[in-house]
């Protein structure tokens, strides 16, 4: 029986004209070999000629396409080759320009070539894989960030699959590794650097500003010291920083943008002057309510507040649901988008989306309101906010 691989994250690229191409294949007999090669071609002349979408393009139209793109007469040799060890599989390519083409195709109109080009040679450094995986991933299915630098020191358990897209295999592979494996197989070209033993005060800086420097952070650790250190950095750096919390199936989001705000409070000033050391050397009991005020509390949903107060009494953790981990990704990779392309109109702020004052009947009525918002104060006067 073969060994799990729960370590490697980076593909094999392998040169097909190579002698060692074919002693590659005879020593991997049990290889899965996946070449779509010619699809993706076709798939390539149909997006640069649209009138084949409804005039089905001939033999001949594709091979003048083909021979003009192409020198080597096997579309075997074309393009490149990448073994990914953790799933066994060796995968054909198009070049990078070529398949940043394709895959960025359909993206045209709803975002510039120019936007979609920034966006792609951005470097976006993400802390904290749960939350952090969807956007990471959201990210690199819309085209974005080819330098990426991801960070968690958890692995996947059980527990997590009720939000982390992966599957029971998955089990036991840390966390940031994991989501590095699904973004190279979108690309392959993309520049992944790993923190596999999450952010520390040896690394944070390496991270943040290390070749190349982070454009922007998405911020989704749990540990509040490095929520605040973090943005110290950050701010003393102009890089903005994004984060968002679940919410039952909300989110609360944070834009903070250190890029084009003259020094702005830390976290909107929700922890009035509070340092990392102040927060680092603060008393155990106390940390609750600095939790609770960073992740929102006073905005939070009735039952994440019960829920926060039944912990280790009779739940083991927190509950986080898929729905909001899912709206976590495609909200905050919204915002990326728009901040790395210098968008002046997303403005620093805490946004409350909540889907129930959208679709629950008469969720909005003042008097509903008036009695959520007190039930919430008697809940947080619980636990010390």
């Amino acid at each position: 029986m073969k060994k799990r691989d729960i370590i490697s994250s980076k593909p094999v690229k392998i040169n097909s004209n190579s002698e060692s191409f074919k002693k590659f294949i005879r020593k991997h007999p049990e290889l899965v070999a996946i070449d779509e090669y010619k699809n993706q071609l076709e798939e390539l002349l149909e997006l640069r000629n649209p009138r084949f979408k409804f005039q089905r393009h001939t033999k001949k139209d594709f091979e003048d396409f083909v021979s003009k793109l192409i020198r080597e007469k096997d579309l075997k040799h074309h393009g490149h080759w990448f073994y990914f060890p953790w799933s066994n599989q060796l995968i054909h390519y198009l070049p990078e320009d070529l398949h940043y083409e394709l895959r960025t195709a359909r993206n045209k109109f709803l975002i510039t070539n120019e936007e979609q080009r920034k966006y792609y040679n951005s470097t976006i450094g993400i802390f904290g894989m749960s939350v952090g995986s969807h956007v990471a991933l959201t990210i690199a299915m819309t085209g974005g960030a080819k330098n990426i630098k991801l960070a968690d020191l958890d692995a996947i358990s059980g527990s997590n699959l009720n939000r982390i897209r992966a599957g029971f295999g998955q089990l036991g592979v840390n966390k940031a590794i994991s989501v590095a494996r699904q973004i190279i197989e979108i690309n392959p070209y993309a520049n992944i650097k790993l923190y596999s033993k999450g952010v520390s005060d040896k690394n944070i800086d390496e991270i943040i500003l290390g070749n190349p420097k982070s454009d922007l952070i998405i911020e989704e650790m749990d540990n509040p010291y490095f929520k605040l250190k973090t943005r110290y950095i950050a701010r003393e750096n102009k890089i903005p920083v994004i984060m968002a919390a679940d919410n039952g199936d909300g989110i609360i989001a944070d834009i903070e943008r250190y890029d084009i705000d003259k020094n702005p409070p830390i976290l909107h000033g929700i922890l009035g002057g509070m340092s990392p050391r102040d927060v680092k050397n603060i008393e155990p009991k106390k940390l609750p309510s600095i939790i609770a005020k960073i992740a929102g509390a006073d905005k939070a949903h009735l039952r994440m507040l019960e829920s926060v107060l039944q912990v280790g009494k009779t739940i083991y953790s927190w509950p986080q649901l898929g729905t909001a981990a899912t709206m976590c990704g495609t909200v905050l990779t919204y915002l990326a988008r728009n901040i790395i392309i210098k968008n002046p109109k997303f403005k620093s702020g805490r946004y409350d989306l909540n889907p129930d004052q959208i679709f629950e009947y008469e969720h909005h009525l003042p008097a509903n309101a008036q009695k959520r918002d007190k039930e919430r104060k008697k809940l947080l006067r619980m636990f010390g906010s």
